[in-house]
């Protein structure tokens, strides 16, 4: 699949195989029951687009096995030709053996020949956006936060656009969440510093407000240094709600024209930070949308930039082929290290791994975690695992990067951006809807239909893959070509709809006490 051809539509089989050990195929499109598809094969069954058909007889018991890896055991006996799903297929005991560093594929040596127009900031990291960002330590200032942002934003209903004379400027973002007080002043305590501080320092904001209440558990004192372009207030000091507000006004009206002095620049594409992310997903996942951004991740990592592979419990299954392509024992080790901490806080609060897919999944195809995995890696491309982080912690070096993060789309693009990233990229296939900011989401559709039914929040249409008139090398270039297109200005959909301020949402852990 993955050098094929681009071929015609009237050439398309009706069935995808991925591998020659599998046992299943997907449907291309909606299989009808008794459709002689392909050397004898009938289907027994409806097989819905995206779903996996039974390309011989198995017994119970027997593995199932897609891109040629097992994704679960058969519960009952199933016919060739049967629909394969939750009704027949289920993960049984979960044993990987693992190797590290064992890939024969060669550390890349970056060769960086294009370019974007970003923005350089004095320390020299590179931004995609110009954002003045409104944070808080504690739920309790997010009404002031979103106060000072409002009095900076359009009216729809009128020419009035505050930012006007400020072209540069892309806007005042209040992030705000849900957090910061009756917690541990341990773990939970750090990851939300982490991540407050990974968005204050970050490149895509130019001029940040840190706003505390003043009593609470994530004193703003332990948050931020005094620095250039960060104020930090509490209401108690400044007065109460409405002093509060007229304080954090004044402040970003005195940085504006600062703040659009800074004009974007031919930078290299090594600065590229690329956070992956992939939600409502389907059987396609895996086949377009996914492997076409992994070779569009590719072509950042040979041009020395970064990207950031994450999601730790939708890694689960698949993390042993990882753990080959690192480039040191220790860093796979640390890998399994944070699937093992995730066994170990899913057995803590009783729920487990596998509880994934989600239903929306399931409907459009995958059927155990295990699948949604191993298709969930193709965003990774297949250059060397360089290093693993922990949430919101910024990577040290380029290449190809996990972050230990759960699966849940908003906690995990706010970590990755906390770390860093400049850009996020999602391959969804059920049509989630989704943006980010201060870095912009570029959104990836894994089939045609999808796209066009949601076309206003959809990027790039990868269904090409499927539909024959694309490879995944040609698809993932487009993909890269737009991600430079973005990373310089261009707006992406998200972006045009307005997406992203309440899809700040930091990981909460530990009790609420």
């Amino acid at each position: 699949m993955h050098n094929a051809k681009a071929t015609s539509q009237r050439d398309i089989s009706p069935l995808i195989h991925l591998h020659p050990n599998d046992s299943v195929a997907i449907a291309r499109v909606s299989i009808s029951a008794g459709t002689d598809l392909e050397n004898g094969l009938i289907a027994k069954d409806r097989i819905p687009s995206g779903h996996k058909i039974a390309l011989d007889a198995m017994q119970k018991g027997d593995q199932v096995l897609r891109y040629g890896e097992v994704i679960g055991i058969a519960t009952k006996d199933i016919g060739q030709g049967g629909h394969v799903h939750s009704h027949n297929l289920a993960i049984d005991s979960l044993k990987r053996e693992y190797a590290y560093a064992m890939s024969e594929i060669p550390l890349t040596e970056p060769h960086c020949n294009r370019e974007f127009m970003g923005y350089v900031r004095p320390n020299g990291d590179v931004g995609t956006r110009n954002y003045i960002g409104i944070l808080t330590t504690v739920n309790c200032s997010a009404r002031v936060a979103r106060g000072i942002a409002r009095m900076f934003e359009k009216n729809p209903f009128s020419d009035h656009d505050p930012l006007a004379e400020y072209p540069n400027v892309d806007g005042v973002v209040a992030l705000t969440h849900k957090t910061g007080c009756g917690m541990s002043s341990k773990e939970p305590l750090q990851i939300l510093r982490r991540v407050i501080e990974g968005y204050a320092t970050h490149p895509n904001i130019s001029h940040v407000i840190v706003i505390g209440l003043g009593c609470e558990v994530n004193q703003i004192s332990g948050v931020l240094n005094e620095h250039d372009g960060v104020r930090r207030m509490t209401i108690q000091k400044s007065g109460g709600t409405r002093k509060s507000v007229e304080s954090g006004v004044e402040f970003v009206k005195s940085v504006l024209v600062e703040a659009n002095s800074i004009k974007r620049t031919p930078v290299p594409a090594s600065a590229l930070k690329l956070a992956l992310i992939c939600g409502g997903s389907d059987g396609y996942s895996g086949i377009s949308a996914n492997p076409a951004l992994g070779a569009a991740s590719d072509l950042v990592v040979q041009q020395g930039g970064t990207v950031i592979l994450s999601e730790t419990p939708e890694t689960w299954g698949a993390e042993h082929l990882l753990t080959r392509r690192a480039t040191t024992q220790d860093v796979g080790e640390k890998l399994v290290e944070r699937i093992q901490w995730w066994r170990d806080y899913t057995d803590l609060h009783g729920v487990s791994l596998d509880a994934n897919p989600s239903p929306g999944n399931k409907a459009g195809g995958l059927t155990t975690i295990l699948e949604k995995s191993l298709g969930a890696l193709a965003k990774g491309g297949s250059t060397r695992l360089t290093e693993v982080i922990e949430y919101a912690e910024k990577p040290t070096c380029a290449g190809l990067i996990f972050m230990d993060a759960p699966g849940y789309d908003p906690v995990q693009v706010t970590g990755q951006i906390a770390g860093g990233a400049n850009l996020v990229v999602f391959t969804t296939g059920r049509g989630s809807v989704f943006g980010s900011k201060p870095a912009p989401t570029v959104k990836l559709a894994t089939n045609t239909m999808m796209y066009h039914h949601m076309i206003e929040d959809m990027d790039i249409n990868c269904g090409t893959i499927l539909d024959g008139t694309e490879t995944i090398e040609q698809c993932g270039a487009g993909i890269f070509e737009t991600l430079l297109a973005v990373a310089g200005g261009q707006r992406s959909k998200s972006e045009e709809l307005d997406f992203g301020e309440d899809e700040f949402a930091p990981w909460t852990i530990g009790p609420v006490i």
